[in-house]
């Protein structure tokens, strides 16, 4: 299991922002910073660090997990409302598997930056199954007693 991880970004304080904003629908929050540098993550433990080395920065590609489908639409629409581009609209990959839902975005530095769902697509809600007559006879004599 990945602890956490760090991305090279060439602007700190504009990475920061983006990230803070984009991942905000999974419940990230920048959790810690150190001068140009921060981590972000849920609950107070941060797992993506963000440091800023404007020369060692190579764009890289990576997901981060959900369970519902709706965080990797909101995911997409907070990422291109903080900066990103479009690198793929949420959607099913059948490529992966049928239920692989993800969007894929761009951050300042050209990280390809994806939320993804495994979960399937819920079954609308069944009405209860209604009951015999006779059932609902027996039920209203007992209900009598």
């Amino acid at each position: 299991m990945i602890d956490h991880f760090t991305l090279k970004v060439s602007d700190g304080a504009k990475s920061k922002a983006f990230y803070a904003a984009a991942l905000r629908p999974l419940g990230y929050a920048v959790a810690m910073e150190f001068g140009s540098s921060c981590g972000l993550g849920v609950g107070g433990k941060p797992d993506l660090w963000l440091a800023e080395d404007p020369g060692s920065v190579r764009a890289t590609h990576f997901a981060l997990h959900t369970r519902h489908r709706k965080v990797v639409d909101d995911f997409y629409a907070a990422a291109l409302a903080a900066g990103a581009r479009d690198n793929g609209p949420p959607g099913i990959r059948k490529d992966y598997h049928p239920n692989y839902y993800a969007a894929f975005v761009l951050d300042p530095d050209g990280h390809n930056v994806e939320v993804v769902c495994h979960a399937p697509v819920r079954a609308v809600a069944r009405k209860p199954a209604r009951k015999r007559p006779a059932a609902r006879a027996r039920a209203k004599k007992r209900a009598r007693r």
